[in-house]
């Protein structure tokens, strides 16, 4: 069955979907984008993202072209057109249609588009086995853009690996997953991540799920690591929208929490989880 799609205003089948060849989002990736969790029909850490979609626009230049009550109406609304109960809702807003030129246009209406995308977010999670390779992306992280081929080669470059994903890492210390924010757990028990910057993305569900930890008494030390710190380490997972807390069981070859997922990890996504239902809108 075909999806319902949000393009520009119009809720379309999204064979009916098009956009200009001209669209800057596909010319030069000047495009922002967020991904909202859903479980059971209801928005995990809507107003998160919202917020970070408006820093996003905000750090290259562009408005922020509908207001909280607006995006709120779009997401419901094509969660109930396509009867979507677990998954999530992709956003994605560029510049405009504009003649190919590096220089920003002026004048021009920007592009929004959102879709639904079907995902089993709450189910039991294996692990992750993830090999290192070094940082190759941009300087600004910390904007959420659809620059993404560096982490689309990575990820594809860990899988003809057999493996699942990457950690990138620079200066010596790791930065991110592919498309997550990274952790270890220490033999103190203490919870490391590095802390934010314009090197990494300011994940919402890290913020979360630091927020829950810090509540239940887990010590938090947000702070670079190392590789050789990450295999010694008891455990360690990632976070991200799509992944909630997802442990990581071997990196490099290196087995972590004897191959399977740690008890930390699996305590703080059955909090985040609990807590994700408890809040959604």
């Amino acid at each position: 069955m075909s999806r319902i799609v949000y393009l520009n205003g119009a809720f379309i089948p999204e064979e009916e979907a098009s956009i200009s060849i001209f669209d800057r989002g596909f010319l030069f990736a000047d495009a922002v984008y967020e991904v909202t969790s859903v479980l059971d029909g209801k928005l995990v850490d809507f107003d998160g993202h919202m917020a970070r979609l408006e820093r996003s626009l905000g750090e290259v230049g562009m408005p922020m072209p509908m207001d909280r009550e607006a995006w709120l109406a779009l997401h419901r609304e094509l969660v109930v057109k396509n009867g979507l109960e677990e998954g999530c809702v992709y956003l994605q807003v560029s510049r405009g249609v504009a003649d190919r030129n590096f220089l920003f246009p002026e004048n021009v209406s920007q592009t929004v588009v959102a879709f639904t995308q079907l995902k089993n977010l709450a189910g039991e999670k294996k692990g992750l086995r993830v090999v290192s390779i070094p940082d190759i992306r941009w300087r600004r992280r910390d904007i959420k853009t659809v620059q993404l081929l560096a982490a689309s080669m990575s990820k594809t470059g860990a899988k003809k690996q057999g493996k699942d994903d990457v950690w990138m890492v620079e200066d010596g210390f790791v930065t991110e997953g592919s498309s997550s924010n990274t952790y270890i757990v220490t033999s103190e028990g203490a919870i490391v991540t590095r802390q934010l910057s314009s090197s990494i993305l300011p994940g919402i569900t890290r913020a979360a799920v630091l927020k829950l930890a810090e509540e239940r008494g887990f010590v938090i030390e947000e702070r670079p690591f190392t590789l050789d710190e990450a295999k010694a380490a008891q455990e360690a997972f990632v976070t991200s929208a799509t992944s909630f807390v997802l442990p990581v069981v071997e990196i490099d070859g290196t087995e972590l929490s004897g191959g399977v997922p740690g008890p930390t990890a699996r305590r703080l996504n059955e909090i985040y989880i609990e807590e994700g239902r408890r809040n959604a809108i």
